[in-house]
């Protein structure tokens, strides 16, 4: 049965027996593949209208279904709430009474925003629940000055005298508190709303680059960069400062890297933020991991592995030991599949440790040690230190040079299910990596049990894809006649407001399994070439990353330059 935690809704309603497990895993699915809110999709299949979702949700709460008529907001009413506060908790308030708000959410089965709502606001918040499209879009319409907030702050920022005097003081060589400036109100403001923006726009990464004449805020969105507004150079190092606090990182120390984390709670939503500097020769260069926990639905079903790969990774994460190799370049989704795996076997039997490097995500009832060169605490040293703490399963962030490999073959031939990565562009890549790395043959093909080879793709987006015609020359990059593809339908996102004009909305996985068979431990033994090893594989009938990729053009789920761009 999935995870209800993050649907308490779907709970609520199975606990009154209003829907079964059946329909609970319909629903769920169909909210991975396309992304619509559960509530939507439990009206689409005749499950439970709308009103009897909102009567169930206020019993719930110990709350009221209330009608929220626009001419009741008047503007004291909207002025009980800043409008930052009801941007980010996506609330509404409806009445005001003395000291007393009622607020409608879009969420209302997330009441951890009420705390951070009354804070706010300093009044005594009481929770009614109405239809949420309609509080979402009143939101859009009374709280409109935040959704050009990013460039209603940059110009106060700009024209904010105390920041550019205090800024010109410390260009000259003056010691103005550097604590003092990132804590300054318009500051954390523009900070948070950064921060903000790029977690509503599910951005992966944040980059903070000082040029220059100029200081440049990029988000990575489905693995592409996207440029906002640029703030006044000036603010390069006050926003900077700013970050490195949240992260509890040394401000004084702007010539060495550093590494940090900030948790953060951005509108009802706990997310964690991987935060590094690098010193550059116009300031420190930072950039945010954004770790949004829960955007992340660990589950190996969720991965979206073709049926036969499913089958065969949930086989061997169940082997008793063994090395099982997750490969592909940097953000290819490397981490989460290995995590989704661990989640798989993380039972009450078994002992999981985990060495990475840095820890991206806390799973509960899993050891899991960060790597610290600085202390000598390495990947090679943690492991040793493991096989004497009675593990079962070993995850190794990385299998980077021989003594870790080494290290992890001797743990495989003691008894242990490991774990682990490599960076190689296809799966039989990796069997000639450990080889070239030093280890040797036969203890390659008596330990390893697979490869498993990954892409992330950006999925076309579905509100705007477009049907249309591949010419012969697109055909023909992809080793395909039109004679091949018979009536199947090829599939373009033309651009629209829910895919910032992209035509591409969320990414998916296409994958490469390469189990080793005798055959293939026969070539490694040989010190075959990663040709004549792949030539082997595809006989027996290994499915290659671009032919997984077919599948998902056919599929209408992606396009082919995005195929062709990533295999």
């Amino acid at each position: 049965m999935a995870d209800l935690a993050s649907q308490p809704l779907l709970a609520v309603l199975r606990d009154r027996g209003l829907v079964d497990d059946m329909q609970i895993e319909e629903v769920l699915a169909e909210h991975t593949r396309g992304g619509r809110p559960v509530s939507q999709i439990l009206v689409d299949y005749g499950l439970i209208d709308g009103e009897t979702q909102l009567q169930i949700i206020a019993e719930q709460l110990g709350t009221e279904v209330v009608e929220i008529n626009e001419l009741d907001l008047t503007p004291e009413v909207i002025g009980a709430i800043p409008g930052a506060v009801a941007r980010s908790a996506q609330c509404l308030p409806v009445s005001l009474n003395g000291a007393n708000v009622r607020v409608a959410l879009v969420d209302p089965m997330n009441p951890a925003v009420v705390d951070e709502i009354g804070f706010a606001s300093g009044k005594e918040v009481q929770v009614v629940v109405a239809d949420p499209q309609l509080v979402e879009k009143l939101i859009q319409k009374f709280y409109p000055a935040e959704s050009g907030g990013v460039g209603d702050l940059l110009q106060q920022l700009g024209s904010d005298e105390d920041i550019a005097r205090e800024m010109a003081e410390v260009s000259a060589g003056g010691t103005i508190d550097l604590n003092n400036l990132a804590n300054e109100a318009p500051i954390v403001k523009f900070v948070n709303l950064v921060l903000f923006q790029a977690v509503q726009d599910r951005a992966s990464d944040i980059h903070f680059e000082p040029f220059e004449d100029e200081f440049k805020i990029r988000y990575r969105v489905d693995g592409a960069l996207y440029e906002m507004s640029p703030p006044p150079k000036h603010l390069a190092l006050p926003v900077i400062s700013r970050i490195k606090v949240m992260a509890n990182l040394d401000i004084s120390e702007r010539r060495l890297p550093q590494d940090g984390r900030i948790s953060i709670n951005i509108g009802g939503r706990e997310v964690d933020l991987r935060v590094s500097t690098l010193p550059t020769q116009f300031g420190e260069s930072v950039v945010l991991r954004v770790l949004d926990r829960s955007a992340l639905q660990l589950e190996v079903e969720n991965l979206g592995f073709p049926k036969f790969i499913y089958d065969l990774v949930v086989e061997l994460i169940q082997q008793p030991n063994g090395i099982f190799v997750v490969t592909g370049p940097t953000g290819c989704g490397k981490t989460t599949t290995l995590y989704s795996c661990l989640r798989r076997v993380n039972t009450i039997d078994s002992k999981l440790l985990t060495v990475e490097d840095p820890v991206e995500f806390d799973i509960e009832g899993i050891m899991q040690v960060p790597v610290n060169d600085s202390m000598g605490m390495t990947f090679s040293k943690a492991l040793r230190s493991f096989l004497r703490q009675d593990p079962d399963i070993i995850m190794l962030g990385e299998m980077r040079d021989l003594e870790t490999s080494q290290v992890a073959i001797q743990a495989s031939l003691t008894g242990h299910l490991v774990l682990t990565t490599l960076h190689t562009n296809d799966a039989p890549g990796a069997v000639t990596r450990l080889v070239d790395m030093g280890v040797e043959p036969f203890l390659i093909s008596s330990t390893l049990l697979a490869v498993l080879a990954q892409r992330l793709v950006r999925t076309t987006c579905k509100r705007c894809r477009t049907p249309f015609e591949p010419t012969e020359s697109q055909l023909a990059q992809l080793n395909l006649s039109p004679h091949d593809i018979g009536d199947k339908v090829f599939y373009y996102g033309r651009g629209c407001k829910e895919c910032n004009d992209t035509g591409y909305r969320g990414r998916k996985g296409i994958f490469e399994l390469l189990p080793l068979s005798d055959p293939v431990r026969m070539l490694i033994n040989e010190r075959a070439p990663t040709v004549v090893i792949r030539q082997k594989a595809i006989e027996l009938g290994m499915v290659a990353l671009r032919e997984d990729g077919l599948r998902s053009i056919f599929d209408g789920d992606t396009t082919i330059e995005e195929v062709l761009r990533y295999t």
